[in-house]
């Protein structure tokens, strides 16, 4: 699916990853990103298109046709963000290998700290033009 969109791939089931989604949308006043679970059928398509490898199972960002994984694409997403969001880019000054190894660490235990869901999110009647 080619789109001049952001498309926002997350873990359906994990409740940070959820909790992740509905902060994004309730500040994309633009609409600018399409959202999809990793679990869908639409998610694992992009997945193998992207040669995103299954270890990557937290956040993911499709844009301009590269695929953005780990603190990348959390540093993509804010970019998309009202301003005081955008500030959140300061992280850029960090070593890449500090930023991706503290994402690592946040996203290997997210489950145990932030819980898991049985299913996959279902988006609202108003979200649902944004989800694929």
């Amino acid at each position: 699916m080619e789109t001049d969109k952001g498309i926002i791939l997350f873990d359906g089931v994990c409740n940070l990853c959820n909790k992740s989604v509905n902060f994004i949308i309730k500040r994309d006043k633009r609409k600018y990103f399409y959202f999809a679970s990793i679990q869908s059928e639409i998610g694992q398509t992009l997945m193998e298109k992207y040669s995103i490898g299954g270890d990557v199972d937290s956040m993911i960002l499709i844009e301009d046709g590269r695929a953005y994984t780990h603190d990348q694409a959390v540093l993509k997403i804010v970019s998309n963000l009202p301003f005081r969001w955008r500030l959140f880019k300061v992280a850029y000054v960090l070593p890449r290998s500090l930023r991706k190894a503290c994402y690592q660490l946040v996203a290997r235990y997210r489950h145990r700290f932030f819980g898991k869901s049985d299913s996959c999110r279902l988006p609202s009647k108003e979200e649902r033009a944004q989800f694929l």
